[in-house]
C-alpha cells in the first residue's frame, strides 16, 4: 500500500486538532504516518533536548537509537543543517548510525515550531533500498509545517 498524502493529510488534521501538547503530536503523527505505507518500517521522532543533542520520541516500530548528537548519522546530519535528509542507500551515508540492521534507506525531515525553533526531527527508515522520492519530502514536510508551525 501507498501512502495518499491529501487523505493522510486530511486525517492528520481531524486528530489533531485543538492540540497543542508536542509529544502528543508526536505520538499521534509517528502512528498515522507509520500505517499508512508499506515502505515504511520504523517511523519517529528524535527530539531536541540539549544543544547539539538529540533523544528518542515517539516511533512506531522496533527499538531506536536512545541519543545521537547532530554530529552523527542521517538525523544529525538534519538537525545540523536544517535540510532533509533523503538517503537512498544507508551503507553509502558517511558516518550512518545503524540503529537496525534492516534499515536500506531512509528520510529525516526537520521539526520547526512556530517560532521557528527546531524541535525535533521525523526520521523515517525503510528495508526497502531507494525508497523514498522527493514527493515524500514534501510532503511530509507540508504535514510537518502544518502540524508544528500553527
Amino acid at each position: 500500500m501507498r501512502v495518499n498524502y491529501s487523505d493522510l493529510a486530511k486525517q492528520i488534521a481531524a486528530l489533531t486538532d485543538g492540540e497543542s501538547d508536542e509529544v502528543a503530536l508526536m505520538a499521534t503523527l509517528a502512528c498515522e504516518i507509520h500505517h499508512s505505507d508499506d515502505r515504511f518500517d520504523w517511523t519517529g521522532f528524535y527530539r531536541v533536548v540539549a544543544p547539539e543533542l538529540l533523544k528518542i520520541g515517539p516511533y512506531q516500530g522496533g527499538h531506536g537509537c536512545l541519543v545521537i548528537p547532530f554530529s552523527r548519522g542521517v538525523c544529525g546530519a538534519a538537525a545540523r543543517t536544517g535540510e532533509v535528509q533523503l538517503v537512498a542507500d544507508v551503507d553509502a551515508f558517511p558516518g550512518h548510525i545503524a540503529c537496525a540492521s534492516s534499515t536500506r534507506s531512509e528520510i529525516v525531515l526537520p521539526v520547526w515550531n512556530k517560532l521557528g525553533e527546531l524541535i525535533a526531527v521525523l526520521d523515517i527508515d525503510s528495508d526497502q533500498p531507494d525508497a523514498f522520492t522527493g514527493e515524500d519530502a514534501s510532503e511530509l514536510a507540508s504535514i510537518l509545517t502544518a502540524t508544528f508551525s500553527r
